[in-house]
């Protein structure tokens, strides 16, 4: 399956997701606050627990995640965290150390692994990074929520008016 169309497959997905607009907006700005942190391993296990537990759309979640944190843009937003996070912060690491943790959660060597990896960072490490990461995040997912919302009520605004249409068009 070419990128092209596996692009095209979700973004038609996304757009028929099931639900109301605001469910699907919440869901995606849960799904890009959790897919811009940087806690790689939990993403899914997260978006999931969150949008079931606010009872928003975790497709719209799962999807929107997808979109923001992706084999293209693990390391970009990494590094964004680590430098905005050692700036924000009176620690400050180097990209070697966590570039090296991040190439062993990417080659999949499972789940446990990558949570060994994560417990031998140390307490600095974690709060650079989750720093950063929440200095990427919220406005992130406030864009993700504004855009969904304004979509979605979009689409079903559309969806009525064809109903609507169709009725005339029976009488």
């Amino acid at each position: 399956m070419t990128l092209k169309r596996l692009g095209k497959y979700y973004h038609l997905r996304f757009l028929r997701i099931k639900g109301e607009p605001k469910s699907i907006a919440w869901g995606s700005f849960i799904g890009a606050l959790i897919g811009t942190m940087p806690v790689m391993p939990f993403h899914t296990i997260g978006i999931i627990a969150v949008c079931c537990a606010t009872r928003t759309s975790a497709i719209s979640g799962l999807l929107t995640s997808l979109v923001i944190s992706n084999p293209l843009t693990y390391i970009p937003i990494y590094y964004l965290c680590m430098v905005i996070g050692n700036f924000l912060t009176p620690y400050n690491i180097t990209w070697s150390r966590i570039s090296t943790v991040l190439k062993a959660i990417i080659s999949g060597d499972g789940f446990k692994t990558s949570v060994d990896m994560l417990s031998h960072l140390g307490i600095e490490v974690f709060t650079v990074m989750l720093t950063g990461g929440i200095v990427i995040a919220l406005p992130t997912a406030i864009i993700c929520y504004v855009f969904t919302l304004k979509l979605f009520v979009k689409i079903r605004q559309k969806r009525s008016d064809r109903h609507i249409l169709r009725a005339k068009k029976e009488k």
